[in-house]
């Protein structure tokens, strides 16, 4: 799925088929990526709709797509990193790649929908949401050039 940005993992998450429902891991205390828990909540998304362009300063973002489909774009323009302008692009779906993607700060994310139906996005940040520390820029504003009509495949 392209190149790999330093410090963002992709982590495969297990799936437990019960006969009356399904269990969908998330994070464990220990696992990979986990910093610290500051606070979950659930994003959704439709198809082929555009969130872009955001980082954050101080948070590390914890993504898991249990419902759906969502492609996700990350830009790397640390002027130290060793990746700096390396794009990344990671698809999270149940049953065809469910993982947890954590982006750590600094990164450049942007989504996209690409299931039929509406997507279901879950962040499990290591802090609490502050508007102070995250940087929104609109993709049609952005300094950051990406094709997004380019399909990435599962």
């Amino acid at each position: 799925m392209g190149s790999v940005i330093d410090g963002v993992l992709v982590t495969p998450l297990k799936e437990i088929e019960n006969p009356k429902g399904n269990i969908l891991h998330i994070m464990k205390k220990g696992d990979p990526g986990y910093v610290e828990f500051g606070e979950v909540y659930f994003s959704t998304i439709h198809n082929g709709l555009i969130k872009a362009w955001k980082r954050h300063s101080r948070m590390t973002l914890n993504l898991v797509c249990p419902v759906g489909a969502i492609r996700f774009v990350l830009y790397d323009d640390r002027p130290n990193s060793i990746t700096s302008n390396v794009f990344q692009e990671v698809v999270l779906a149940r049953g065809k790649n469910y993982a947890r993607l954590t982006i750590p700060p600094g990164i450049w994310m942007g989504f996209t929908g690409i299931s039929e139906e509406e997507s279901l996005l879950l962040n499990f940040a290591d802090i609490q949401h502050d508007p102070v520390e995250q940087e929104n820029v609109p993709v049609e504003k952005s300094h950051i050039i990406f094709d997004w009509k380019d399909k990435l495949e599962l």
